[in-house]
């Protein structure tokens, strides 16, 4: 084990020094899923790519169906691939295992039939079997998909993405045969704003969104940069540094994925969430929603079972920010515009 860690070493998630909403974001996203993936963007340098693959490192253990392509759940029927169903149906003993919740990344260059799978036509016709090569959807079911520069992306790719991860299934059809399979993942979108946006009907599609910058602050720049020159010198004796707080954290994260279902949020705190989004006139119902997960998430993660005010304060600019519609002449930025919105509706000053 030692070995792999010294030859692939990953930057401790607590060693993060500030990024703390893009840092919530994830976090959020791991205790709930259904809160539909982060678009966090940001200047160049700013640690977006190093923050995601910290957070994998973090993630607990799943149990998964042995050597099965789509990461089945052996215990949840949503999550199992059509073989392991039928394996099921059957009554066969299944062999499960336990594995690290992992993340994929999408290179920028990859084509449709790498994200999604490819049929072998002529082994279909010739042997009579669906014979189905998984694609990167398939590799990253209960896991994380990561894209970066993802506003480079081709946006058809981009589509094909949201698509699977907001129904949960991967559907690959060619030639008549027609092949589906559970792909249910985080999707982390990372960006500069400076090469462009995101269209604004597939930003929507993104539960959270982050938003990071340079820190301007000399000594806390200081910090970050010793962090980084100890973790270059010696890996393996920084992250034991920060064993017991990633394993607190970890904990934490265990604890709130549990919790979840027993978190309540009051009919009035919902009513007054619908209204700040009625007021900042954003399409749809889905920032609803998100905000409602959101809320109860962090209030899981902080080990409550009611969710507060301050709770739907401190998440609502990262459910609501990237929905609202563009005023080129408004000077103020997104994420107060949210806030000044949520103090108006209920009653601070």
């Amino acid at each position: 084990m030692k070995n792999i860690e010294q030859s692939r070493p990953v930057f401790p998630f607590t060693a993060i020094v500030g990024q703390e909403e893009m840092k919530l974001a994830l976090l959020l996203n791991v205790i709930d899923p259904k809160i539909g993936g982060v678009m966090v963007m940001g200047d160049r340098g700013t640690g977006k790519s190093t923050t995601v693959r910290a957070l994998v490192d973090l993630l607990p253990e799943i149990k998964v169906v042995d050597n099965d392509p789509f990461q089945s759940d052996p215990e949840d029927p949503e999550l199992m691939s059509e073989e392991v169903r039928q394996k099921v149906r059957n009554n066969e003993k299944l062999s499960v295992v336990n594995k690290k919740i992992s993340m994929v990344d999408l290179p920028l260059g990859a084509t449709e039939d790498r994200v999604c799978g490819t049929i072998d036509i002529e082994k279909a016709l010739t042997e009579g079997v669906k014979a189905f090569e998984p694609g990167l959807l398939a590799k990253a079911n209960r896991g994380i998909l990561y894209v970066d520069e993802v506003n480079l992306l081709d946006d058809h790719l981009v589509d094909v993405l949201l698509d699977s991860a907001a129904s949960g299934w991967n559907t690959v059809e060619r030639e008549g045969i027609s092949i589906s399979h559970p792909a249910r993942f985080i999707l982390v979108g990372s960006g500069n704003p400076e090469e462009g946006e995101l269209r604004p009907q597939l930003l929507d599609r993104f539960g959270m969104h982050a938003q990071i910058g340079t820190t301007k602050e000399p000594e806390l720049r200081v910090k970050i940069v010793e962090q980084r020159a100890s973790f270059d010198e010696s890996p393996a004796d920084f992250r034991k540094n920060y064993d017991q707080s990633q394993n607190e954290l970890r904990q934490r994260i265990i604890d709130a994925r549990e919790k979840l279902k027993s978190v309540e949020l009051d009919y009035d705190l919902r009513v007054k969430i619908s209204q700040i989004c009625s007021e900042l006139n954003v399409d749809g119902l889905r920032g609803d929603i998100v905000t409602n997960r959101a809320a109860k998430a962090l209030a899981g993660f902080e080990g409550r079972n009611q969710v507060t005010v301050e709770d739907v304060y401190r998440i609502a600019p990262l459910c609501l920010r990237h929905r609202l519609r563009k005023d080129p002449l408004e000077s103020i930025d997104s994420g107060d515009k949210v806030r000044d919105v949520f103090k108006k509706v209920f009653g601070y000053n």
